[in-house]
C-alpha cells in the first residue's frame, strides 16, 4: 500500500514538471505557422506572402501576432495542456485571401496544445493537430 501511494505521489510529481516544461516552451518565442488542417487550397498558396505568427506574452494572458495579413491579437487561457483562445481584437481589414479566414477560425476551435520532439508547438481540437508552429526566434 505504501508503495502504491509512494509511486502515485512520484506520477503525480512527473507529470507536473512536464506540464509545466510544456507550458512554459510556449513563452519567448515567435512562432510560425506550417501546416493548417483542412482547406483544400495549398498551403502556400493561403499565404502566399506572409505566414501567421504568434508570440505568447505570459503576464497578459495574450496571444499576439499576425494572422496572414492583418495583426492578430487575443487572450488565451492555459492549464496543463489544454489552451483556448478568446475572440480576436481589433484589427485592420486588409483582404489577403483565405489564409487569414482559415487561421482565425481554426485558432477558435482548439482546445489542445502539445511541444512535439521535434520542439513544434501544435494547437490541436482534442488528439488532432489543427495547427502546426515552428519556432522562428
Amino acid at each position: 500500500m505504501k508503495t502504491a501511494v509512494a509511486l502515485s505521489l512520484v506520477l503525480l510529481l512527473f507529470t507536473s514538471c512536464t506540464t509545466s516544461k510544456s507550458e512554459e516552451a510556449l513563452y519567448g518565442s515567435t512562432w510560425e505557422l506550417e501546416y493548417l488542417s483542412g482547406p483544400r487550397i495549398a498551403f502556400e498558396g493561403l499565404f502566399a506572402n506572409k505566414k501567421p505568427q504568434l508570440e505568447f506574452n505570459k503576464e497578459e494572458s495574450k496571444a499576439i501576432g499576425n494572422s496572414g495579413c492583418n495583426g492578430y491579437s487575443a487572450q488565451f487561457k492555459v492549464d496543463g495542456n489544454t489552451i483556448s483562445f478568446g475572440e480576436p481584437g481589433p484589427s485592420t481589414l486588409m483582404y489577403c485571401g483565405e489564409g487569414e479566414t482559415f487561421f482565425r477560425n481554426t485558432i477558435k476551435k482548439v482546445n489542445r496544445f502539445k511541444i512535439d520532439e521535434n520542439g513544434k508547438l501544435n494547437l490541436m481540437l482534442d488528439d488532432v493537430p489543427m495547427m502546426r508552429f515552428k519556432k522562428i526566434q
